[in-house]
């Protein structure tokens, strides 16, 4: 026969080559127990017997006689229902089948308790950008590299963000009021000669926010540009901050003590692209940052850091790796017949040397494989489609709120939408329209440029201000359709308003009072607006392109057996007609069928959008990121 002897003794480092051999295990919930983990396992050991021939046990030890056998209980017809712990001696020990069950339920209940408190491993991570809120933004990317930060750090994670020190001479600046200086200058090798950089730090939120300070960030107009175009030095400007983001973890003692070597990089677009290939080409050769991982994000493809081949020796970067960054410009592309096309790439650069890539949606993660959509990088995101990844990524619930905006006339949730249509009328009445709390009213927020659409608004007006609608749009960007705009709202005085500009009130107030937005997005990596509108039950109609394709599901009024499904409706191809028919389908839904109109509000509303969500993902990858040696040539 055989028996599981468990004896009073302390648990061996190894087996033992004697003939009781002593085993430490792990606790296996498959088995329906936790057996003398923790505090137990420290005062017992299970010792395996067995007869005397040819087997383990041959002999015994004296102090043996008060161990305890596991017996099995079996059931009528023989199977193994259970086990029970057998007092040889008949003293000392657990006696009842009752006692082990309780002390196996409190085990049980205090490790799940361990795990469920338990986060993935806690890491020091390192963002870096050209932007963050509230300090520096333009667009999405100053959103997430302001916000997941911090959700992060919240989840036990050491977190510093690293981006340029901006100073534009205006009243802006006042954002860095609590960044001091660190007083550590660093000489950064680029450009034909040794820059001075420093470094100023805010603690704010549980996040390390550092920001590097050079003169060519001091300068009116935003993070890449001004009135006159993209500002000419930008290569310059991005290289230091690439270096110097390399330099912090080592250099900087925030909170006392450096954030070390084994660092989670996290580059945001071309203007980080740099920092995976310093990694592989100036640190890893020299054994620093031989733990570290980067991680690249991409936000938009279509900016990509593409300058003249001369330029590569700015870089700071060793002659072999020129073609890391080599890029070709195709024949149609060139600027005449004897134009070679060559340049260096920052972007093909980080792609070839990260660690892994991430999109902002899923869908952009493929669309980026496509001719359409890759930007001439198709090829290469695809031959690292293994470690290429989509995260949708969070908003601020806090700030986009309808039961707490500070900015709308009245509040509401998803238990009691009566403030909507309070809004509706609120905006109506600010904008000049005439108030129809019944009438569809649709809105559009976002840069007026090509590729948010914009034509395909203006070729549809006409045949939409035929139907019975109100429509409002907000932005700035293309002096021809903000001229149109205006012209439009001359033309249609019942029907139309545009606000020219951008206006953060007036934001909130057209997500909240309109019913339907429209998002025609020619590509969308991320979209931000639709899950704005989702939060505030107004229902978008988008482009099915990146991450609006991910966040915004048609409407079906057949699913699950007549159970509405959807949080709005998507439209394919993007043309003017199939605009137009997606908006007559919601008119027409929000007009005969309140009870699904209702449904698809509340879904939107329901969505999980928060940081938190995302983080979780992050955190996913970044174990991945770890999983695999980092890249070295």
């Amino acid at each position: 026969m055989e028996s599981l002897r468990i004896t009073n003794g302390r648990l061996c480092p190894s087996f033992s080559k004697s003939a009781n051999t002593h085993l430490c295990f792990s606790p296996i919930k498959q088995l329906g127990f936790v057996y003398l983990c923790g505090e137990r396992c420290k005062r017992a050991s299970l010792t395996l017997g067995r007869s005397e021939i040819g087997g383990l046990g041959s002999s015994r030890d004296e102090d043996e006689e008060k161990s305890h056998i596991l017996g099995a209980e079996r059931d009528d017809s023989g199977s193994i229902i259970g086990f029970n712990l057998i007092s040889q001696s008949g003293d000392g020990g657990i006696e009842s089948h009752e006692d082990v069950a309780t002390e196996i339920a409190e085990e049980t209940e205090n490790t799940e308790g361990r795990e469920e408190a338990q986060v993935r491993e806690r890491l020091n991570i390192v963002f870096v950008a050209a932007e963050a809120a509230p300090y520096s933004k333009t667009g999405g990317l100053g959103d997430v590299c302001g916000s997941l930060p911090i959700v992060l750090a919240a989840r036990g994670h050491r977190v510093m963000v690293v981006s340029p020190r901006y100073l534009h001479f205006i009243h802006q600046d006042k954002v860095f009021a609590n960044a001091l200086d660190l007083d550590r200058h660093i000489k950064v090798h680029c450009f034909g000669g040794a820059q001075d950089v420093s470094f100023f730090h805010e603690y704010r939120e549980g996040v390390d926010w550092v920001f590097v300070d050079h003169p060519s960030y001091h300068r009116p107009g935003n993070p890449y540009g001004d009135s006159r175009g993209a500002f000419g030095d930008n290569q310059f400007r991005f290289t230091l901050l690439c270096h110097a983001a390399c330099e912090a973890p080592l250099v900087l003692p925030l909170g006392g003590y450096t954030y070390g070597e084994k660092c989670l990089f996290l580059a945001n677009d071309w203007h980080a692209g740099l920092v995976p290939v310093l990694l592989a080409a100036k640190y890893r050769p020299h054994g620093v940052y031989k733990d570290a991982r980067c991680l690249l994000v991409i936000h938009n493809l279509a900016h990509q850091g593409v300058e003249p081949a001369v330029t590569y020796k700015n870089f700071g970067l060793p002659s072999e790796w020129y073609g890391a960054l080599e890029w070709v410009f195709p024949n149609w592309a060139r600027a005449h017949a004897l134009d070679k096309g060559e340049a260096v790439n920052v972007l093909k650069g980080a792609i070839v040397t990260a660690d892994r890539i991430l999109t902002v949606s899923k869908g952009y993660a493929w669309e980026v494989t496509t001719v359409e959509g890759g930007y001439g990088l198709h090829e290469l995101l695809s031959s690292r489609r293994s470690v290429l990844d989509g995260i949708t990524n969070g908003i601020d619930v806090s700030e986009w709120d309808p039961s707490a905006d500070e900015h709308i006339a009245a509040h509401y949730s998803v238990d009691d939408l009566s403030g909507k249509v309070q809004c509706k009328i609120a905006l109506q009445k600010e904008l000049g329209l005439p108030i129809r709390p019944m009438c569809p009213l649709i809105g559009f927020i976002g840069r007026l440029d090509y590729q948010k659409g914009i034509d395909l608004i203006r070729w549809a007006i006409p045949e939409l201000m035929e139907d019975d609608v109100q429509f409002v749009m907000l932005g700035s960007g293309d002096p021809l359709y903000e001229e149109w705009m205006r012209v439009t709202e001359s033309s249609y005085r019942d029907k139309f308003r545009g606000w020219v500009g951008f206006n953060v009130p007036i934001s909130h107030r057209i997500t909240a009072g309109c019913d339907i937005l429209l998002m025609p997005s020619r590509f969308e990596p991320r979209g931000l607006n639709q899950l704005f509108a989702m939060r505030y039950g107004t229902v978008p109609v988008v482009h099915s392109t990146g991450g609006l394709r991910d966040t915004v599901q048609t409407f079906n009024p057949y699913a699950d057996g007549g159970i509405d499904e959807g949080t709005g409706w998507t439209f394919s191809p993007l043309s003017k007609d199939s605009m137009l028919t997606a908006i007559r389908l919601a008119v027409k839904t929000y007009r005969d069928y309140k009870s699904s109109w209702e449904g698809i509000m509340k879904r939107g509303m329901e969505r999980d959008n928060t940081w938190e969500n995302a983080a979780i993902h992050y955190e996913q990858v970044f174990e991945w990121a770890f999983i695999d040696s980092p890249y070295i040539s």
